[in-house]
């Protein structure tokens, strides 16, 4: 096949935003002709990624796969005007200068975060009559009310309708819509989807950068063989909630404990402010850390910490870090409810507690510590074993495959049907 992907966001950029190029890549290896489409790399910064510069448009091959860059306005600050202006940006220029640059395409797969991509999708169907899966990872408009970001609220209510009108024509032109987490897929029966065109596809790790061969840094860290350590790695938004982890630490009176916080974001320098301020040295901040280097600190950690603040859409999120900690072979620490927590509580990865309670996280860490290396090791090994068996590259690529294969051959056939009606006629 022919297939294209509609995204924003793609490698070079970190975390979730490069996870379509995991499926992209794999779906190149397995001998298909892939296609993307997406803006210039400066997530999460704001900055364009090093090695790059805007222009019209850019064309290169990374991992076997056809990128077209196009241009976008860089913003990723707190200001929610800026940031629609950002999304906006790219959903012009990607029809504008990206869609008539490609080949045709036998399927079509977008990432309909942000749904400014909604324009170059439209256009393809259009113009070309793509057939088009839509992939739903943050739920829109919800996402929206939720970001944290500046004015996001107040811009959010007075287009609420709009934008529930537009992502509910993105679900009604899509051969098929995929969800990535299984509560969001109940939301979107319940706003009209049909059951029969829903389908879900969970996310897979970066298995190059998340693996369960890392070399502990301990010895590197100074850290103590008998230490339990704590990692999270990742945003450092309003989104995670990880003022109430800070909170649970100065709760915890055991020297065993480590906590380890690498990545960036907005509410970085408060955190760091709030354990000064406690006089928590075992709380260390790495700062953001290398890909190459994922594998290693995940390799120092007992426990990985996945958390989410207390919002409406908490209940129904995946963050990516659990499937990159399943991948690790790591015991999990989920300070969330809802999809996450049932994840873990029912296959018996790790550890839950409420979220944005800084009681019940101290409560968890308690737990995992009584647990000790040895019983944490036990957990991590299981959570490898559900990771191979649910998550994998391999099992998630067979499925999306499978998908584009299916809704081509729909396509094919109503092309040959009309084709017939009109020699008919």
């Amino acid at each position: 096949m022919r297939v294209g992907f509609f995204s924003q966001w793609y490698e070079p950029e970190p975390g979730p935003a490069g996870l379509t190029a995991v499926t992209a890549r794999a779906l190149a290896a397995r001998g298909h002709a892939v296609h993307v489409l997406t803006g210039f790399p400066n997530y999460p910064t704001g900055t364009l990624a090093e090695g790059y510069r805007q222009v019209p448009r850019m064309r290169e091959v990374l991992g076997g796969v056809h990128v077209t860059r196009v241009p976008l306005y860089l913003n990723h600050n707190k200001s929610a005007a800026r940031r629609v202006t950002n999304y906006a940006s790219f959903g012009v220029s990607a029809a504008v200068l990206g869609v008539p640059a490609l080949p045709r395409l036998d399927a079509l797969w977008v990432n309909y975060s942000p749904i400014t991509i909604g324009l170059p999708m439209w256009l393809q169907q259009v113009v070309r009559g793509t057939p088009t899966v839509c992939e739903v990872g943050d739920l829109w408009p919800d996402t929206m009310a939720v970001s944290g970001l500046q004015g996001a609220g107040a811009l959010t209510k007075m287009g609420k309708a709009g934008l529930e009108r537009w992502c509910n024509a993105m679900y009604a032109s899509s051969d098929a819509v995929v969800y990535i987490s299984p509560g969001v897929g109940e939301i979107l029966e319940a706003r009209g989807v049909p059951r029969e065109r829903l389908h879900y596809i969970p996310k897979s790790a970066d298995e190059t950068v998340f693996h369960a061969s890392g070399v502990s840094l301990r010895a590197e860290l100074g850290i103590d063989p008998d230490a339990v350590v704590l990692v999270y790695a990742g945003a450092m938004g309003a989104a995670q909630g990880l003022g109430s982890l800070i909170e649970a630490c100065s709760l915890v009176d055991d020297p065993r404990l480590v906590v380890l916080l690498a990545g960036s974001g907005t509410e970085a320098e408060a955190l760091r402010g709030a354990a000064a301020s406690r006089g928590l040295s075992g709380v260390r901040f790495l700062g953001r850390i290398p890909h190459s280097q994922m594998a290693d600190l995940l390799a120092t950690a007992d426990v990985a910490y996945v958390s989410l603040a207390q919002h409406p859409l908490s209940a129904v999120t995946m963050p990516s870090k659990t499937q990159s900690t399943l991948a690790a072979g790591r015991a999990i620490l989920a300070a969330a409810a809802g999809d996450v927590a049932n994840l873990v509580e029912s296959r018996r990865v790790g550890f839950t507690a409420t979220p944005g309670d800084s009681i019940s996280i101290a409560e968890a860490i308690r737990a995992v510590l009584q647990t000790g290396r040895g019983g944490l090791a036990d957990i991590g090994r299981r959570a490898r074993l559900l990771y191979e068996s649910e998550f994998s590259v391999d099992r998630t690529t067979t499925q999306v495959e499978t998908l584009l294969s299916g809704v081509s051959r729909i396509q094919r056939r109503g092309l040959a049907h009309r084709t017939m009606d009109v020699s008919r006629g």
